[in-house]
């Protein structure tokens, strides 16, 4: 029998949307690799209604929002730690700047 519920056979247009999905990943990949830059915190509450709405915001405002250099970060509290639900921004680095001089020199972290 032959149909579309076999591995071999992909959906019609499912390969092409498989690789450009895939060429996405590894594009935002090598834009926040970690001699690239740093994330950063830029917004953290309890109250996911709060945080969907400052996601709101920023993709309404007028300043451009780049969602691939977005990250959400939600971690799962129990009852001692409520959820947090957290925004972080990907920061590259400029030129000079002394955490990448660190990072290039190997002397990033540890002490001593």
């Amino acid at each position: 029998m032959v149909g579309w519920g076999s591995d071999a056979d992909p959906m019609p247009g499912q390969r092409k949307r498989k690789r450009k999905e895939r060429d996405s990943r590894a594009r935002t990949a090598a834009r926040t690799a970690p001699d690239k830059g740093h994330w950063e915190v830029v917004f953290e509450t309890r109250d996911v209604s709060e945080f969907n709405a400052h996601l709101r915001g920023l993709r309404a405002g007028k300043e451009r929002f780049d969602g691939e250099l977005a990250r959400i970060d939600t971690l799962c509290g129990r009852l001692s730690h409520p959820t947090v639900y957290r925004l972080s921004m990907f920061v590259p680095y400029s030129a000079g700047d002394p955490d990448r001089e660190r990072l290039e020199d190997g002397s990033c972290g540890g002490s001593g």
